[in-house]
Formats: C-alpha cells, sequence, structure tokens
C-alpha cells in the first residue's frame, strides 16, 4: 500500500553484483513470489498500480499525480517493489528512464493483474445493474464550455451516484492525460489514432467564417475559402489540431492569410475578434453566446468544411458501467 513516509525520491534499490544475485533468486520461483506479493497487504493493488503508472508516464511526478501520493510515496513503493523481489526494476537516471528486464516482466504481469481486477469489479456492477464509482475525463475548452454541460446534467441525472470529474484541457494534454492513467476519457477535436489509445467517432460540425459584425465579409451569405487570402487571421498556435486543420483548410484553397494573434483556447480567440482584431474559423457550436447577442457573426464557407470530435481512451483499458453509460450517452445524443 502506498504510504507518506520521508526518504528520497529515487530510492537506491539493489545494485551490482547484488542485484544480479538477486535477480536469480528473486525471480527463479515467479509464482510463490506473486503468491507472496497478493498476500501481503503493504503490497497488494495499489503497489503494483503505482509501479504500473510510474512505468507509462517515465514519471515519479505524474505516477504521484494519478495515485494522489508524494512522489516521496512513490518512491517508497517502488524500492519495496524492489526489496520484495530481490531485484532492480528501474535505472534510475536523470537523463533517462527504462525499466530494467525484470521490471518489464513486472510491468507485464501487474497490467494483467489489474486488468483482471479492473474486469472482475466491472463485471459484479454490470450482474447488479449497478452504476457507480468515479468517470474522470479531460476535454478541450471548446467542448468542456460549450457541448457537454447538458450531457453532464442528463448524465447525473440518470446516475446520481457516479462521480463525474471533468476538467478543461489543451489537445495535447488530453492526450497525455488518457495515456498516463490521470483520467479514463477524453473528449477532443480532431482525434488521432495511435496505438496507445481507442478513438470513438461522437460526430461532426460545421466550420463558419468568424468576424466582428460590422466586418464587410458579415454581409455575404456564402464566401469562397480561396477569397479569404490576404485576411488577418486569429487562430489557434501551430501545434494545436484545430489549427493545423484550418490551415490544412486553407492551403487546399490556395488562401495564404496574415495570423496577427495565436491562442491555446477558443474563448479568447472569440474575444479578439469582438475587437475586430482579424476574422477567424471555428465550429459554428462554439458561438451560440455571441451570436444571440449579437457580437460576432458567422458566415457560411464553401463547401461546408466539418469539425470532428470524438472520445478517447487508453488501449486495453478495461471500461467500467459508469464510463461504457457515458461513452454510450455521447455516441447516441452528442
Amino acid at each position: 500500500m502506498l504510504g507518506g513516509a520521508r526518504g528520497p525520491d529515487l530510492g537506491p534499490g539493489p545494485r551490482g553484483a547484488d542485484a544480479g544475485a538477486g535477480v536469480r533468486a528473486g525471480l527463479a520461483n515467479p509464482l510463490d513470489r506473486w503468491r507472496l506479493l497478493l498476500l501481503n497487504p503493504l503490497m497488494q493493488f495499489e503497489s503494483l498500480k503505482a509501479f504500473c503508472d510510474l512505468a507509462e508516464s517515465e514519471s515519479f511526478t505524474k505516477a504521484a499525480q494519478v495515485n494522489k501520493v508524494t512522489q516521496s510515496a512513490v518512491s517508497q513503493t517502488i524500492s519495496a517493489l524492489e526489496r520484495q523481489f530481490k531485484s532492480l526494476l528501474i535505472e534510475r537516471s536523470k537523463k533517462n528512464f527504462r525499466l530494467t528486464p525484470e521490471g518489464e516482466v513486472l510491468y507485464d504481469y501487474s497490467k494483467k493483474i489489474l486488468q483482471h481486477y479492473d474486469a472482475i469489479q466491472s463485471k459484479i456492477q454490470e450482474l447488479k445493474n449497478e452504476v457507480s464509482g468515479d468517470v474522470r475525463v479531460s476535454a478541450v475548452y471548446s467542448i468542456g464550455l460549450h457541448d457537454l454541460p447538458p450531457y453532464i446534467k442528463r448524465f447525473l441525472k440518470e446516475h446520481p451516484t457516479v462521480n463525474l470529474n471533468i476538467q478543461l484541457r489543451r489537445e495535447d494534454k488530453c492526450y497525455e492525460d488518457v495515456v498516463g492513467n490521470v483520467v479514463d476519457l477524453g473528449l477532443l477535436v480532431y482525434p488521432c489514432h495511435d496505438s496507445k489509445i481507442e478513438v470513438v467517432m461522437l460526430r461532426k460540425d460545421p466550420l463558419v467564417l468568424v468576424c466582428h459584425p460590422q466586418n464587410p465579409l458579415a454581409k455575404q451569405k456564402l464566401i469562397k475559402i480561396k477569397s479569404l487570402a490576404g485576411q488577418k487571421f486569429v487562430g489557434f498556435e501551430t501545434d494545436m489540431p484545430t489549427r493545423k486543420a484550418v490551415d490544412k483548410l486553407l492551403k487546399e484553397h490556395g488562401a495564404s492569410v496574415q495570423y496577427v494573434m495565436q491562442f491555446d483556447n477558443i474563448e479568447t480567440i472569440k474575444r479578439a475578434i469582438e475587437i475586430d482584431s482579424g476574422i477567424s474559423i471555428l465550429a459554428e457550436e462554439t458561438l451560440r453566446p455571441e451570436l444571440a447577442s449579437h457580437t460576432l457573426a458567422t458566415v457560411r464557407l464553401e463547401g461546408s468544411p466539418m469539425r470532428q470530435i470524438g472520445a478517447i481512451y487508453k488501449k486495453g483499458k478495461v471500461l467500467s458501467p459508469a464510463m461504457k453509460q457515458f461513452i454510450e450517452l455521447l455516441k447516441k445524443t452528442f
């Protein structure tokens, strides 16, 4: 079990000749070792989970965050596992993080044990028709602020015993959170298919030209994308998926624009357009408040380009009934 005792963040662990002897002795009968591990109340699922989270995130800080303990506690948990198995599990270096061969073995078997344990919990809940527990979600700002609220309200009304935790993040942080087990699900735009994640496509939204109501472009009903060449643009930062999608769209139509402002969230982009700093291409769904108050205007784009929204979760993750119900709600009604 994870504890809070003080100690160095990188425990010494077995090394050198002693470590080699420990490997031979410690793994000579792995079945006995696993039995001892599972019977020892100080080293059960919490310790295995902390080790797996550390192996996947390659960060003591992130592993501590996921398990809601201190970095010192994670370090001491790893040291305790190394003493238990009499084996060095992690190559400790400031420049590089690497599991030893023994660490790889422990990681592979630990993942199977944790997955089976999650599957047992999930199956028992299903047999009891029970939907409860935690669902942790990272959502990009545009989805979390504009799309998600009514679905959160509906889900919690149908499943009041579920604790639904939503945090707003950049796209890259959503991926990191999912892969690092910080959250169960990620909700983002233009989800990338990756060997570490599963993608569930949810819906597509129309993209529109956005401008100040007094901008001459606001008078048009339909605008050709190539005619936007030379316009002052307000957009997302260059490494964000939405920016990449918009830039690709403009390039395909031969429209070279002038980016005058770049931000990491949609709210700041809208505020910049409201003071007539430039125009942009955004999802129409994210503009409802501003269109209702007439602080922004939109124009349909030729070809009706769309924004894709999807949910992601870690490949191999056992989805609890609560997670399954939340995904199903979004698939059917989002």
